[in-house]
């Protein structure tokens, strides 16, 4: 078992409850680790052996940026649930933050972490 870990993809939504979120928009920040086997990749060193880490990223980007949600429980469920349904993975942690959110405070961000196994995804 090994992970493949992708750090702080930005993108720009349009997510949220506030009025200005869904107009203007914001910056929305992802990181992904990715469990799976990986021992015919270190034996092979072939990519087809392998998670390809462009298409993880490519597949949320679309995700972020071409749909709109409340939530972003709800945002990060929809990446979980696209990225198992394209990967064989054993388990997935996601962990979404979204910076500058409208508290009418001080906040450096807001993050939702989920982990989820295949089997909880069927």
């Amino acid at each position: 078992m090994g992970t493949i870990k992708i750090k702080n993809m930005v993108f720009y939504g349009y997510h949220g409850t506030a009025r200005e979120e869904k107009e203007l928009g914001g910056k929305f920040e992802v990181d992904l680790d990715l469990y799976t086997n990986l021992n015919k990749a270190i034996e092979t060193d072939d990519i087809q052996n392998t998670i390809n880490y462009v298409d993880i990223y490519r597949l949320v980007k679309n995700i972020v940026t071409e749909s709109k949600y409340h939530l972003i429980e709800a945002l990060a469920g929809k990446i979980l649930k696209e990225i198992f349904s394209a990967y064989r993975l054993s388990k997935v942690t996601i962990r979404l933050r979204k910076p500058n959110v409208p508290l009418h405070g001080v906040v450096d961000t807001v993050e939702v972490e989920i982990t989820r196994t295949k089997e909880e995804m069927i």
